[in-house]
């Protein structure tokens, strides 16, 4: 049986090398995790690049919001895409739907096009489709090489049903890979029950302001709930408590 493998995803550069030093055997890397992610400068990317040594996949994502994208938007991730393969991205995450909840097959198979010789992952975009099955065989149709999924629900701990019922029907033609909610905690039922080999987690933590000076009447945000100083950062512990569960796992399993 293969070994579980641990994705982070985070969307700093900081972060990015948490997750590394903390156990992580792959990164996605994104900007703004506060709106699901967005694709991150061109700038984070070639630092991350240069500064980590395990697998760097790039989400690809124009804005946050829906996963129904106009031209102008798909031209954007098209380039997107061309930076990555240039810049020696490991792979890409993205996602496209029609307005009817079906996967866009179109513009989908034109962003994996231009991505190969790239890893392919479909990102959440999948747990806002119509219907999973459906979808799913779409994607293995299209030669991706994973899918990230909650299992149609607010996390992957309530669709552990639906992510075996995924990893069953996928058959290893393609990677079934559970996110959504996943910490050190819950971790080993989603593995033993759905049977998935891949786990994606952010594993955050708010890391508290060091200005020494704040306007206390500025706010970046309508949200009176979001502080405008502190952010959230990859946590050491959480990402090292998943790490040593999946590692534990993968002893046993292979005993």
């Amino acid at each position: 049986m293969s070994k579980v493998l641990f994705e982070t995803c985070v969307d700093s550069v900081e972060s990015s090398i948490t997750a590394e030093l903390s156990g992580a055997d792959r990164i996605e890397l994104c900007a703004a995790l506060s709106i699901g992610g967005i694709t991150p400068s061109y700038g984070m990317i070639k630092t991350v690049l240069e500064k980590l040594k395990i697998p760097v996949n790039v989400l690809i994502r124009p804005r946050g919001g829906d996963f129904l994208f106009t031209d102008l938007e798909c031209n954007v991730m098209k380039r997107d895409v061309l930076f990555c393969k240039e810049a020696g991205v490991n792979g890409i995450v993205t996602g496209i739907l029609k307005e009817d909840g079906t996967i866009d097959r179109a513009r989908t198979k034109e962003l994996i096009d231009l991505a190969r010789p790239m890893s392919i992952t479909f990102h959440r975009g999948f747990d806002f489709a119509r219907d999973a099955i459906e979808s799913l065989n779409l994607l293995i149709e299209l030669s991706v090489d994973r899918v990230l999924t909650s299992g149609q629900e607010a996390d992957a701990y309530f669709g552990i049903n639906m992510i075996k019922k995924l990893v069953e029907h996928a058959s290893n033609r393609i990677i079934i890979m559970a996110g959504g909610g996943v910490n050190g905690q819950n971790i080993n039922e989603i593995i033993r029950n759905s049977g998935v080999r891949e786990i994606h987690a952010s594993a955050r933590e708010t890391l508290k302001s060091k200005m020494k000076y704040k306007n206390p009447k500025m706010s970046l945000t309508d949200s009176k709930e979001i502080n405008s100083y502190d952010f959230l950062i990859a946590s050491e512990k959480r990402i090292t408590a998943i790490s040593s569960a999946i590692k534990s796992y993968n002893i046993i399993s292979n005993v």
